[in-house]
């Protein structure tokens, strides 16, 4: 009976630490703003019903804070964060999950400048 508890308790806790790993809230920079972005045929997304060119080097991730490709992105109106480089083309865009949909841009940028 004892032989079974340490792996099981060695299991338990480590179950326990992976948990508030997937607990965080995504800094956004002060200059992001909220879209529904539509994938289209890369260098371009539909944005705020608007069609938008990305920058050579911009980045999007998905709900998990994963890097995604713009050629795998599916779906229609996506709601989005997103920021413009100096010269107006799309950088940087975040899917949003539900919870941060949920919340105001307001509440989620960080205070600190990029």
């Amino acid at each position: 009976m004892r032989m079974w508890r340490r792996p099981f308790l060695i299991v338990f806790l480590s179950v326990l630490a992976v948990l508030p790993a997937h607990a965080f809230d995504r800094p956004f920079p002060q200059d992001a703003q909220r879209g529904t972005m539509t994938p289209a045929p890369y260098p371009e997304i539909v944005l705020n019903g608007k069609l938008r060119h990305l920058a050579s080097g911009a980045r999007i991730w998905n709900q998990d804070n994963q890097i995604e490709m713009p050629a795998s992105l599916r779906g229609n109106d996506l709601l989005v964060n997103y920021t413009e480089n100096a010269e107006g083309e799309i950088d940087r865009v975040w899917i949003l999950s539900e919870e941060e949909a949920s919340q105001p841009l307001a509440k989620q940028v960080n205070s600190q400048p990029r």
